[in-house]
């Protein structure tokens, strides 16, 4: 258990550093992490209570392998989806592998092939595996990192009724599991991604280092990923009588000298305008074909619910050249009018009156543009992320943005999987149908790294019972004084025949040190066997609160007990 006094250069977080300093893992290269014996402690508890959930909730358990063949993915498209993301390897004969990223084909290609009647299902199969994927850029740990352990469950059933009760029962195990592992968190409805599917939500642990956005509303209780939550168009340019206008919509297009003004910064400045009077036109590139995108000037485009409605695979900003050769301009005079590309825009665009944009001409932007009259678009969609202040798409009332840590995900993926793979059953009446499918994934080591962001102060790690390492760490003050180790190792045979798991710090350090490193590591309870030892009397201080008083060394297992008992109670029973 080697302890570290001095924060490691390379960690942001909280999580990362305390996991390093507490000797809980050891980094071997960038987002691959060795588990050292304390934290594989914890680590295994919080598998567990996973394993008792899923198993509670009726799934069963197996294991697949982690090196996968090629064709699976290829059948279902998404060997070309993962991209640079996917480890892919070759074996002697030059067949195609990869280290799995996740099995959703996988998992669809045994049930195919052992499962033909309708009488066996509604089935959920699942695994707590080791993952790989090639991150760009590993970063906060094993929040984000390139091999990590996952429970990955799916569920098959005979049609979308099953699967709502699938989804259901998956939904419900997992609240379990998260309130066991004392995490305040929250459910939100998220996008699929590369998975597909009809539908999907995220358990998010609220954080101000997580790398989720997401959207909330306290009063209906209405929370969604950034990524997904949908957006009401809001009028803007009011007028005195109150209509969305900035002057007639018969003016003509007049073309402004805007030398050196690009940004919507310097157009406000220049024009001495509100943002919400510019609409700015982005060129990305999606797979092959270039496509432009608008959004009012003071919003900013959701490249998640762009790439969706597009349907391609890679979705990214076009470069300074490619912008010039479809502008004719250079990069921040970019307008809608002229353009031979796709124009998707903001449904706030359409709205809009009488707006700003780019000419196409480097140094000139364009005034009184108005949509429809001057330029149609090939789609008007909701288009712009939601920002703190909208309105909610459920209530109407105000959404609060904060950060989140995905810990689980679970999806509809309906027969996305299933009729790639042509994985199907026989109805009552004999006929072939297709599968219908769930996916659930928990990340285990990303929800222990959530568990102490939610849970440390400025002296290390607060675990709660249910996933600590120990219970309790028996501190022996003076490990040369025979009395203090007679009484602590007394104290220690006492609690392991009670069941409670204990740790005794028998090393010859200074108490100060002992006491500095209890806490780094973050046992709930410690026993510091002191001067009064030879009265039969130690010291019990409660990690979580710092509340220290003192014991009678014969009240000490009863007592850890009545702790635990009321700590732990009968969350997630």
């Amino acid at each position: 258990m080697p302890t570290l006094r001095e924060v490691p250069a390379e960690a942001e977080i909280a999580s990362h550093q305390l996991m390093l300093r507490a000797g809980l893992m050891r980094k071997l290269a960038s987002g691959i992490y060795a588990f050292l014996p304390l934290g594989y402690r914890t680590f295994r508890k919080i598998e567990q209570i996973v394993r008792e959930e899923m198993d509670r909730a009726g799934a069963l358990e197996l294991v697949m392998s982690s090196i996968l063949p090629a064709e699976y993915y290829i059948a279902s498209g998404r060997w070309e989806v993962f991209g640079p993301e996917m480890f892919r390897l070759k074996d002697r004969n030059k067949r195609d592998f990869c280290l799995g990223p996740t099995h959703e084909e996988i998992f669809t290609e045994i049930v195919k092939n052992e499962i033909r009647s309708y009488r066996a299902l509604p089935l959920i199969l699942y695994q707590i595996q080791t993952k790989f994927r090639d991150e760009i850029r590993p970063r906060f740990g094993v929040m984000r990192c390139r091999e990590f352990v996952m429970k990955d469950a799916y569920s098959f059933d005979r049609d979308e009724e099953g699967l709502d009760v699938s989804y259901r029962k998956m939904h419900d195990a997992y609240c379990r599991i998260f309130d066991r592992c004392g995490l305040d968190y929250i459910v939100v409805e998220a996008d699929s991604g590369s998975m597909g599917g009809s539908g999907s939500e995220e358990f998010m642990v609220k954080s101000d280092i997580g790398e989720a956005d997401i959207a909330y509303c306290e009063k209906c209780r209405y929370a969604a990923n950034v990524e997904k939550a949908e957006c009401i168009p809001v009028p803007c340019c009011m007028d005195s009588e109150g209509d969305a206008s900035a002057g007639r919509e018969d003016v003509s297009v007049e073309r402004v000298a805007t030398p050196n003004v690009r940004t919507i910064e310097e157009l406000m400045v220049f024009f001495n305008s509100r943002p919400d009077q510019f609409a700015k036109t982005l060129i990305y590139r999606a797979d092959d074909k270039y496509i432009a995108a608008m959004a009012r000037g003071d919003r900013e485009i959701n490249e998640t619910k762009l790439k969706n409605f597009l349907g391609c695979i890679e979705l990214e900003l076009a470069d300074s050249e490619a912008v010039k050769k479809i502008t004719r301009a250079e990069v921040g005079f970019a307008g809608p009018i002229g353009l031979d590309i796709d124009i998707i825009i903001d449904r706030e665009v359409e709205m809009m009156k009488n707006f700003v944009v780019g000419a196409n001409e480097t140094g000139y932007h364009l005034i009184n543009v108005n949509v429809y009259k001057d330029f149609k678009p090939t789609a008007v969609i909701d288009l712009r992320n939601i920002t703190d202040g909208d309105r909610c798409p459920r209530c109407g009332a105000s959404v609060s943005i904060s950060k989140g840590i995905e810990v689980g995900h679970i999806f509809k993926l309906g027969t996305k999987y299933s009729r790639a793979l042509n994985c199907v059953y026989l109805d009552e009446n004999g006929q072939e149908r297709v599968m219908v499918m769930g996916s659930y994934g928990i990340g285990i080591a990303r929800t222990m790294a959530a568990i102490i962001e939610q849970g440390h102060d400025e002296n290390g790690i607060i675990w709660p019972f249910e996933v600590a390492p120990y219970h309790v760490i028996i501190v022996p003050v003076n490990q040369s004084n025979e009395v203090q180790v007679d009484v602590a190792e007394n104290i220690y045979a006492q609690l392991m025949k009670e069941g409670i798991e204990a740790l005794i710090d028998d090393r010859d350090e200074r108490p100060g040190v002992k006491f500095k490193d209890a806490d780094l590591i973050g046992i709930p309870i410690r026993i510091n066997v002191g001067r009064k030892a030879e009265e039969g009397i130690v010291e019990l201080k409660m990690r979580s609160s710092g509340e220290l008083r003192e014991i009678k060394v014969e009240d000490v297992p009863a007592e850890v007990m009545r702790i635990m008992g009321e700590c732990m109670g009968t969350r997630g029973k």
